[in-house]
């Protein structure tokens, strides 16, 4: 979670919850956003001092809005420069099909339905995105940035 909030700071300054929100368009199947883990993450890079925020009032409530620091940069540069490691796509959730011969057919039919209809809610979620960002106009020295985060998005559909 740290290294996903480090990014979006590096894109903009935002709010805790601004950080939730883009976490939960497109980030959310690669890390949890509850905002617990947001808190605890924002948290440990105040202390570590890879971000800092302002404080500032609209409508007459305080907001805190978060930024990166140039040792903030740093780690983060240092994060994207390691190895990508392959992780398990092990899914727990597959061995209920593989003991779904002892369910009756109803219940059988109504689980993979209801998880069929999320696996396309999820498609559909980051098919829009792809098809969003296909019609963003970036400049050219961040076109490199727009192409990996789509990048990131595809992979995600056909996983």
């Amino acid at each position: 979670m740290d290294n996903i909030i480090l990014g979006l700071l590096l894109l903009n300054s935002r709010t805790i919850y601004q950080l939730r929100e883009r976490i939960d368009k497109g980030l959310n199947m690669m890390y949890s956003s509850s905002m617990g883990s947001i808190q605890a993450a924002i948290k440990k890079l105040l202390n570590c001092e890879y971000i800092q925020y302002e404080e500032v009032v609209e409508n007459g409530k305080y907001k805190k809005i978060y930024s990166i620091t140039d040792s903030g940069k740093q780690n983060f540069i240092q994060w994207l420069s390691t190895p990508m490691e392959i992780h398990s796509s092990k899914n727990p959730e597959l061995a209920k099909l593989y003991f779904m011969g002892f369910s009756t057919k109803e219940k059988r039919e109504a689980v993979l339905q209801e998880y069929v209809s999320k696996l396309k809610e999820q498609y559909d979620i980051l098919n829009a995105i792809c098809k969003e960002a296909e019609n963003v106009k970036v400049p050219d020295e961040n076109k490199d940035i727009l192409h990996y985060q789509l990048t990131a998005a595809y992979m995600a559909k056909i996983l």
